[in-house]
């Protein structure tokens, strides 16, 4: 299950994101992801039955607008076949989703918000819209639903450190992503919650106005010293800015209260490198491989492994890390000659018996 950005973005409450997340669980509980494929399949086959017996009847009449015809209304046949079964899904998803919401004691509003705002935009667009091409039931079915449970189930408030967190990403997010202007009028002086604040300190960044930017994060952090992605953005902003040993203070502190967030080592480390140290090398590859034991999906980090190993010199170790990089992403013939330099030059032990792996494992042989 995948969180985007679109969503905590679009959301006005940590409600609705926890009422979507509820819904989605719903479908892993019911077994869609897995049932979906074979429905697909079976659909498919009668796309082509559909086909065929179109060609079929276009060639015995000598007609093509005949076969066309027959051929769309086959697919079309399949195609609610298919969709049929989704609309059961989304309601066996909502109905899981809400029970998981009661079993914790939170509302469900939120969910019934996040429709109520598809509804409008249904409205506009979907008044001639033939209901069994939707791929998701009908809005009206599911509000009625929805309104029906939130009337009477559970009303209970999420914990108030949620709704905090999501405020300031959603900040965040919105100062980063959006226009610079636009996020100044919504977020506008006379607001001073912390959302607000940390929202300006970004859009503030996007202007290359690095005084401001630095002295909201300084308001932010006399308000919560103890929050370590305040002094992650005030390490980006000086980093950014061409100010890396400033940087290097800001990220310490921050992974000092968060030792757990991979993405603070690794931030860490990128100021380490641009100070121009040699010194600091050693210490920015201890940060990443803590980021890299926490987080072993994130390609980043050996890019970045391979990029100090170079600037110490050590090409065996850079050329591994960039054979790590390229294998994960499937570039088989990058990852083999990133491997083969890295085998030439490491010296016996693990490093090397790793490079000779991912050599062997590139090859098209063995992938297949």
């Amino acid at each position: 299950m995948f969180v985007h950005t679109g969503l905590i973005m679009r959301a006005d409450s940590a409600l609705e994101v926890v009422g979507t997340m509820a819904h989605e669980t719903g479908h892993v509980a019911h077994g869609d992801i897995s049932r979906g494929p074979e429905i697909a399949r079976e659909a498919m086959w009668r796309s082509l039955g559909a086909l065929l017996i179109a060609g079929a009847a276009g060639v015995a009449s000598h007609d093509a607008g005949l076969g066309a015809g027959t051929a769309l209304g086959g697919i079309s046949m399949a195609q609610r076949h298919f969709l049929s079964f989704s609309r059961g899904q989304e309601e066996g998803a909502d109905s899981a989703g809400v029970r998981m919401l009661d079993r914790l004691g939170w509302s469900a509003r939120g969910l019934l918000r996040l429709f109520e705002k598809l509804e409008d935009e249904d409205a506009l667009v979907n008044d001639r819209r033939d209901p069994f091409l939707m791929t998701h039931p009908l809005t009206r079915d599911r509000m009625d639903f929805m309104r029906r449970h939130v009337a009477d189930g559970r009303n209970g408030e999420l914990p108030m450190k949620l709704d905090q967190a999501y405020l300031l990403v959603r900040a965040k997010l919105d100062g980063f992503l959006s226009i610079p202007g636009t996020v100044l009028r919504a977020y506008p002086a006379s607001d001073q919650s912390t959302a607000s604040l940390y929202a300006r300190a970004a859009a503030e960044h996007q202007l290359s106005h690095r005084d401001a930017a630095l002295a909201l994060m300084d308001r932010l952090i006399g308000l919560d010293p103890g929050n370590p992605w305040f002094r992650e953005m005030r390490g980006q902003i000086l980093h950014e800015t061409g100010h890396p040993r400033e940087a290097v203070l800001a990220y310490q502190e921050a992974v000092r209260l968060a030792p757990d967030q991979p993405l603070l080592h690794q931030g860490l480390a990128q100021a380490m490198m641009e100070t121009g140290d040699r010194a600091m090398l050693r210490a920015a590859i201890g940060q990443l491989d803590i980021a890299r034991r926490q987080d072993q999906d994130d390609d980043s980090t050996f890019h970045l492994l391979g990029v100090a190993w170079g600037q110490l010199g050590d090409m065996g170790q850079a050329n591994l890390a960039l054979a790590e990089e390229a294998i994960r992403a499937a570039d088989y013939p990058l990852a083999k000659r990133f491997a083969r330099m890295a085998a030439e030059t490491l010296p016996q032990g693990p490093a090397k018996l790793r490079a000779l792996d991912i050599g062997n494992a590139a090859k098209k042989e063995n992938r297949e």
